[in-house]
């Protein structure tokens, strides 16, 4: 076999590597996992780097484990690297130490998340590293004071392999706000962060001496140093591509870099990822804003309530049904019911918010429901859809606004648990009037994205080569999945969506009838 290309993803779990050939089919993987700093307080969420790097190297022995099985040679072009972003790294010494870091999840700074977002006028979520930055100057003084760089979960480990303290653009903009006319951070706003800390009478450097070089899918981003080659059991100087998060490099392994494209994963939570041509102007408590690969601005609606509430609903009225009782699968009783109900579930509506929900206002939850039963319309498809669509409602109140400042949103690509029962893109195509297509390829997720990055600055290195989306274009195999939006399907699920919405309205009454 040929070179092929590493890719490498971080997760918040777990480390998980994936090597493939040089058309991007799989070849092996490996992974080995990590737990949480033990004894923290309620909300508090933190991880040894250097348990990273462990998992690492157990990853990558039992990769060339899975490879010698197969026969196969490790022989790796270039190195893609993904991580969880927004992860405080704070970096004490020119080797890259660093110490216990704070995760995306971590809940300890809201208070910065309010007082930045004022005063940028940019949306500035708690975890953004910048923001945890500003509350461990505060809280942790003391400690930050020989901190000498900072960086992501995705960027440390890149730094320990390559020595470079560089970064692809989509985890940077999950640091601070990237400027889309110079794809670098914005200065003013950096200005304004400096300004305000200084005036807070703490004692931290200008925050752009901290920060990483920010560089782009095809840019240099290193090559393996000898400690990062020791690590990984490959040669020195292989090159790697600048570390990306997990979103931006799930994008790439989706195969989305055109605007107007977006990427829908439903799980646990949902993620809208909307390609944009342009910055967002202002500030929105429904959409949250980093970078592809590439440099162009996402947006990115998000929903803490996912698919929960309507599995909720699945085992509880499948669990009982006599298909359900004797397959064991409420799943394989329910989802053909749904697919079959009425588009406007009989009039039936449902609130889905078994936990807060911030992009609605929903500030704790306890208000899920349903609502409209009677006689006729009490069937399990009805009531599965109506959960669904509850979810899905939610995402299309983020996506107005996008279309309100006139973002194109022309095709969504969907992935996650919702594709384990495809046939449902048809529900999400009439409940946003857009087509719905489920790839056949790059299903892998960011590890196959971070692949995907190697790939690109592989080929960067050797001659001028195509925009990465067409790169991306390049990579599409298979025959993809497609639904288009039925006219009357989506009529009725626009009545609904209206209803909806004015159910929402009252949620803050109901909330206080059940949880005061």
């Amino acid at each position: 076999m040929s070179q092929g290309y590493l890719g490498i993803d971080l997760g918040t779990q777990g480390l998980s590597v994936i090597y493939t050939d040089s058309a991007m089919r799989v070849v092996a993987t490996g992974e080995a996992g990590y737990d949480m700093v033990a004894g923290l307080g309620p909300g508090c969420y933190e991880q040894s780097p250097q348990d990273w790097e462990d998992a690492l190297r157990q990853a990558m022995q039992a990769l060339a484990k899975n490879l010698a099985a197969l026969g196969e040679p490790l022989q790796v072009a270039a190195i893609g690297i993904s991580g969880q972003m927004h992860g405080e790294v704070q970096i004490y010494d020119e080797a890259g130490s660093a110490r216990n870091t704070r995760l995306w999840c971590d809940a300890r700074n809201e208070v910065e998340e309010r007082e930045l977002t004022e005063l940028l006028n940019v949306k500035m979520p708690k975890r953004m590293t910048s923001v945890r930055w500003l509350w461990s100057l505060r809280h942790r003084g003391p400690s930050t004071a020989d901190v000498c760089q900072l960086t992501t979960p995705g960027g440390w480990l890149a730094r320990r392999l390559t020595g470079q303290h560089v970064l692809g653009i989509g985890d940077a903009s999950g640091m601070f706000p990237i400027d889309q006319q110079t794809l670098g951070y914005d200065t003013g706003l950096l200005a304004k962060y400096d300004a305000f800390v200084k005036k807070s009478g703490l004692n931290a450097p200008n925050l752009l001496g901290l920060l990483p070089q920010v560089r782009r899918a095809g840019q240099e981003g290193g090559v393996l140093n000898e400690h990062g080659a020791q690590v990984l059991g490959l040669p020195i100087g292989i090159p790697v591509a600048p570390a990306e998060g997990d979103q931006p490099a799930a994008l790439a392994g989706s195969l989305i870099g055109r605007a107007g494209m977006v990427s829908m994963s439903f799980g646990t939570s949902v993620c809208a990822n909307s390609v944009g041509d342009r910055t967002f102007q202002g500030v929105s408590r429904s959409i949250d804003h980093f970078c592809a690969v590439d440099g162009k601005p996402i947006n990115m609606v998000w929903l803490r309530n996912g698919t929960t509430f309507m599995n909720t609903v699945v085992q509880m009225v499948g669990g009982l049904s006599e298909r359900g009782l004797r397959e064991g699968n409420p799943f394989a009783a329910v989802i053909p019911e749904l697919l079959a109900a009425d588009p406007d579930c009989g009039g039936i509506l449902a609130l889905p918010f078994m936990d807060d929900e911030p992009g609605v206002g929903v500030s704790r939850g306890g208000t899920a429901l349903l609502v409209g039963l009677n006689e006729q319309n009490a069937k399990p498809g009805n009531v599965a859809r109506a959960a669904l669509l509850a979810t899905v409602f939610n995402l299309r109140l983020g996506c107005e606004q996008l279309l309100s400042q006139g973002f194109p949103l022309e095709q969504i690509v969907l992935s996650g648990g919702l594709t384990k029962s495809p046939e449902l893109g048809q529900v999400l195509a009439d409940g946003f009037q857009l087509p719905v297509t489920i790839l056949a390829s790059g299903s892998e997720g960011s590890a196959w994205g971070a692949a995907l990055m190697a790939k690109y600055r592989h080929r960067c290195l050797n001659a001028a080569t195509e925009s990465w989306s067409d790169f991306l274009n390049d990579h599409a195999s298979g025959t993809p999945l497609r639904f288009m939006p039925n006219v009357n399907a989506a009529a009725a699920s626009s009545d609904l969506f209206a209803k909806y919405k004015r159910l929402l309205s009252v949620q803050p009454k109901l909330d206080e009838a059940v949880n005061a």
